[in-house]
């Protein structure tokens, strides 16, 4: 692609994944108005929990289907599934009808979201891919914790319904470019779909989420119901761990749990996602009914807790990446995360602005501090084989965390709230009501929801502390340079869904260690140096782009090349003169070809390219020899497509 498509492009791809990323928490602050207008109180935490549910599952299906009938394809799917289940998530008019459009709209979610870093893997150049990966994380972040202000601005100004019909003129948007200007890709892996252990692992995570939901609401605790509900749960993830102990490409391979760094990572990425998410859905109710204030003010409230994040994400980057140690982060992070909620746990009606404020900082700082380095750790210590599937299944964890701490937070929350008889007026069905009341009158709900706020964080700042005692086991192994490279990408810490394809996992890797070499014209010369010869950045850009096209359509033709930077074949012609004087190529009218002399330099760059990759990942994790076998297919056709890359020769020509 031409820069001008591959920005417009990139711009879909960007904006997919903004109203994606968005709709996981954007509805937190329209909840009490939701539940106002539709009912349903009870399963309030639901309309978050199953868009998160459903969007986990469809990343891990998505990307698979991805490499099977292509991502262009599976990139306009989820995009008409989006917008179908924004549609009826408008257009709802019971809370039932409503969580099933959601976890429709989850569905296209999670297709968006791991199609469009898919689709960057198949067409952005492998030396920028890093740097577009990284700012999709960013946008995937920032949307992701700024949802809630949003949402409270479009409720109060446009209505509840708003907050999903917003979706549709920028879904349309997408879709337009995505037919007309995302290229078709070949898919040249034919993966295997997991479809039972997927299947199993949805079902058994809904079932257990479900049975939280129901327990002490409409049945009890110990009722026929919510018992029969925990042991689906747990017959289905048993049966998930004896499918997975014998498919041939296993959504989560059971051998990662041989490694103490994944299964520490997996539980504090679940801990990180229950403490953000269950936080971000019960705390704007809570805002609304006790103080006093709007959906849009209830937004911005939550504020602090994003600029924790995001001030500790940036620390915790730059350090790690300065000094390759990230083991105290999680510990720490966890240590602030606990002290944050069970600062939460101690608001009451008196509780300043300011001082709330400062909670919320807290609590985001020890969110920050922890997800931040997960994922690299993982990536950084696995097999290459599981390099892909353990990235995708932190993202997993960190959904289902996020989907099951909504559950748990809201069920408490409803619990202890349903115990105070002065909660079931008339007057608490929503806090315009209760605002109409004389203070006199309000005081005993306010004093409820004050009282039922003290008991949730009580109870979870628990779970936090349990993060710390399990981060203690987190092991320091030394990261490798690519590692160290996307630490600083505040992004990597939310870990937006991603394909479970171990070579797109690798070339990030590679990617951000090209990064941090230095520039492109000083890695060509170095790889020019070592190549021997007479080649010069323009002769090397020219010999790539005839081995590329001849390798992808039998021969090379000058005027084909000239068409797809849209530039006349007058303006690339000295190139290939050059490169044919020089004696590394034929032209035959348009037609070029490689000489023998041109293919033996070009197998030089390849395997300089080669050494260069080699020398910066020798500390891969290797565990037996066919990982090896893999790993070196892998890295030869990288060093292939570096070789045929224009990106490279062809910065450093135009410098």
């Amino acid at each position: 692609m031409g820069a001008r498509q591959a920005n417009i492009v990139f711009a879909a791809i960007l904006l997919g994944t903004l109203v994606a990323a968005l709709d996981q928490t954007i509805v937190s602050t329209a909840l009490a108005t939701i539940v106002a207008d539709v009912g349903g109180a009870g399963f309030m935490s639901w309309v978050v929990t199953a868009y998160l549910l459903a969007e986990a599952v469809s990343a891990v299906l998505a990307g698979k289907i991805g490499d099977l009938a292509g991502r262009r394809v599976v990139f306009q799917i989820s995009v008409l599934v989006f917008l179908g289940g924004s549609t009826l998530c408008g257009l709802a008019q019971d809370m039932t009808t409503l969580i099933w459009a959601r976890a429709i709209q989850g569905i296209g979610g999670g297709g968006l979201i791991v199609t469009a870093t898919a689709l960057i893997g198949d067409l952005i150049p492998l030396r920028d891919r890093g740097r577009y990966q990284g700012m999709l994380g960013a946008v995937f972040g920032v949307t992701t914790m700024v949802g809630p202000t949003l949402g409270g601005i479009i409720t109060d100004e446009l209505g509840w319904r708003w907050v999903f019909y917003i979706n549709l003129p920028v879904a349309a948007v997408v879709l337009a470019i995505a037919l007309r200007a995302i290229p078709s890709t070949p898919t040249h892996t034919r993966s295997i779909v997991d479809y039972a252990g997927i299947t199993l692992a949805a079902l058994g995570s809904a079932s257990l989420t479900l049975a939280v939901s129901l327990a002490g609401d409409r049945h009890d605790w110990d009722s026929a119901v919510v018992i029969g509900l925990f042991t689906i749960a747990v017959v289905l993830i048993v049966a998930f761990v004896q499918t997975e102990l014998k498919a041939k490409e296993p959504m989560l391979p059971m051998r990662l749990f041989r490694n103490s760094v994944f299964v520490v990572c997996s539980t504090l990425s679940f801990i990180v996602g229950f403490a953000m998410l269950g936080a971000m859905t019960v705390l704007p109710t809570y805002l609304q009914y006790v103080d006093g204030m709007s959906a849009t003010a209830s937004g911005l409230r939550l504020l602090p807790m994003a600029a924790g994040v995001f001030t500790t994400s940036i620390l915790a980057g730059r350090l790690v990446s300065r000094t390759g140690r990230y083991r105290v982060f999680p510990i720490a992070g966890t240590a602030v995360m606990t002290l944050g909620l069970w600062l939460m746990s101690t608001m009451n009606p008196d509780t300043g602005s300011w001082l709330m404020s400062g909670y919320l900082f807290v609590l985001g700082m020890g969110i920050g501090l922890t997800m931040q380095v997960l994922t690299i750790v993982v990536q950084n210590t696995v097999p290459y084989a599981d390099l892909g599937t353990a990235t995708a299944n932190m993202t997993y964890f960190r959904a289902f965390g996020g989907a099951f701490g909504a559950a748990v937070f809201g069920t408490l929350f409803r619990d202890k709230l349903s115990s105070y008889p002065v909660t079931q007026s008339p007057a608490a069905a929503s806090p315009a009501t209760l605002r109409q009341l004389a203070p006199a009158e309000a005081a005993p709900i306010i004093q409820a929801y004050a009282d039922t706020i003290t008991y949730v964080f009580s109870w979870v700042a628990p779970v936090a502390l349990l993060g710390f005692l399990v981060a203690g086991f987190l092991k320091e192994v030394p990261l490798r340079d690519g590692a160290r490279s996307h630490a600083m990408d505040v992004g990597e810490g939310f870990s937006a869904p991603a394909p479970c394809d171990r070579s797109a996992q690798l070339e990030r890797v590679i990617s951000d260690t090209m990064r941090k070499a230095g520039h492109a014209r000083k890695v060509l010369a170095d790889i020019l140096a070592k190549a021997g010869g007479r080649l010069n950045p323009s002769r090397a850009w020219a010999m790539g782009q005839t081995h590329r096209y001849a390798r992808a359509r039998g021969s090379a033709d000058l005027a084909a090349i000239a068409r797809s930077y849209r530039i006349p074949a007058e303006v690339l012609q000295p190139a290939f003169t050059d490169l044919c004087q020089a004696g590394y190529a034929r032209l035959d009218g348009n037609t070029v070809c490689l000489t023998e002399a041109g293919q033996d330099q070009f197998d030089r760059m390849q395997h300089a390219w080669r050494e260069w990759l080699d020398t910066r990942l020798d500390d891969f994790t290797m565990t037996d020899p066919g990982d090896r076998v893999l790993l070196d297919r892998a890295l030869t056709d990288i060093a292939t497509t570096l070789v045929d890359e224009p990106v490279l020769a062809g910065s450093a020509d135009r410098a």
